[in-house]
């Protein structure tokens, strides 16, 4: 099914009944959510694994989350038995460092494309949805969000963007 032909009709869903039309339409797809293991990432990720018995979680590692987000991400790893991908940038933060200085100081946009966007990009290619916790209140960038939205990846694959969470506040 086309995502255009389902669009509208999750904006007026619950994530759980938006959840079963998009899995419905995309039977065979491989599945992922990103997640930095905040609180609605977990409620996809809980959505997700009472659903599905296999999807992906791709988690940026961007060498500068704090102790306590890698001990909690390896709980509830384990915990819910999720499939963890840690998704990496190509340099380490002392590779970047020593080339360009401290980027998230002096060039945060160069520093999210670097650990974030790209290898985002490049770990998103096998997957044919991609789930996400993002809700239009969390920023003005945000506001126009929808619930699923066709991506356009960098190689040029195409994959849907579901956003299960996008009218929360």
């Amino acid at each position: 099914m086309d995502v255009n032909c389902i669009a509208e009709e999750l904006e007026s869903l619950a994530p759980e009944q938006a959840l079963e039309s998009v899995l419905t339409a995309n039977q065979s797809a491989r599945v992922c959510l990103t997640s930095s293991f905040q609180a609605e990432d977990m409620v996809v990720a809980d959505l997700l694994r009472n659903r599905l018995s296999d999807f992906a979680v791709l988690f940026l590692d961007t060498g500068y989350h704090f102790p306590e987000t890698y001990e909690y991400r390896d709980r509830m790893t384990k915990q819910w038995s999720l499939r963890l991908v840690n998704v990496l940038p190509k340099q380490t933060v002392a590779e970047q460092e020593s080339a360009f200085g401290i980027l998230y100081r002096s060039e945060p946009t160069r520093c999210c494309q670097l650990r974030k966007v790209e290898p985002l990009m490049r770990a998103l290619e096998p997957f044919d949805v991609w789930f996400t916790g993002l809700r239009r209140d969390q920023s003005p960038t945000r506001k126009n969000l929808k619930k699923v939205e066709l991506h356009h990846l960098p190689t040029g694959k195409s994959l849907w963007k579901v956003n299960l969470l996008a009218d929360w506040n």
